[in-house]
């Protein structure tokens, strides 16, 4: 319990520190042009045929591909080591991380606010590649020091080509909505938290 706790409080204070600069954004530039969940395309997705089934190919991708990213990094202290053998108690607290304090954050920040403003200025290939070198370098620059320069290009490179396919997943299929990368985000966080409680590696 003081496990979920802990997280659920965790996931507040990531929440209001992400969403802080693009609220203040938006106070300041935008709220009479648009409401500000809107905005950060905190809305309903809009359906093309096909769009399901790409969510549900890039997530089984995803996880497959993040088993060696886990791997190479099972010795590394991580945001999902707090879940290391606790089994089926673990799985309230790895839904709260994964869906709250991770997915929702580094969504509304990357794909809802850095694309989205890019992309106005500079179109959507400027928006959607500067925000995912930005968030596969977020990935692995905090484990250059514990993995080396090589490890750690791979994973920036990993979870950058995710993030650009989220970009364009949100942007492309989903009528600028981020609850397509924001499913795909979780889903493979709540996997990468079952590795780990379950230690299957």
């Amino acid at each position: 319990m003081d496990l979920f706790i802990n997280k659920l409080m965790s996931s507040v204070i990531e929440i209001i520190l992400f969403a802080s600069i693009p609220f203040i954004w938006w106070l300041i530039g935008a709220r009479k042009k648009a409401g500000f969940f809107d905005w950060i395309g905190l809305k309903k997705m809009e359906k093309h045929k096909g769009t399901i089934p790409l969510i549900i190919v890039i997530t089984a991708v995803f996880c497959a591909v993040s088993i060696v990213i886990l791997y190479m990094i099972r010795d590394v202290e991580t945001a999902s080591s707090g879940f290391d053998g606790l089994g089926v108690k673990a799985i309230p607290a790895i839904l709260v991380y994964a869906i709250f304090n991770t997915a929702l954050p580094e969504e509304m920040m990357f794909r809802g606010f850095l694309l989205k403003r890019i992309a106005s200025k500079a179109g959507f290939s400027a928006g959607n590649t500067i925000q995912a070198v930005a968030f596969g370098l977020m990935h692995g620059i905090m484990f250059v020091s514990h993995i080396g320069m090589a490890k750690a290009i791979i994973i920036v490179i990993f979870t950058g080509l995710i993030g650009w396919v989220m970009g364009y997943i949100n942007e492309k299929r989903s009528g600028g909505s981020i609850l397509s990368s924001w499913i795909i985000h979780a889903l493979s966080n709540i996997f990468s938290g079952l590795v780990s409680a379950f230690s299957l590696l």
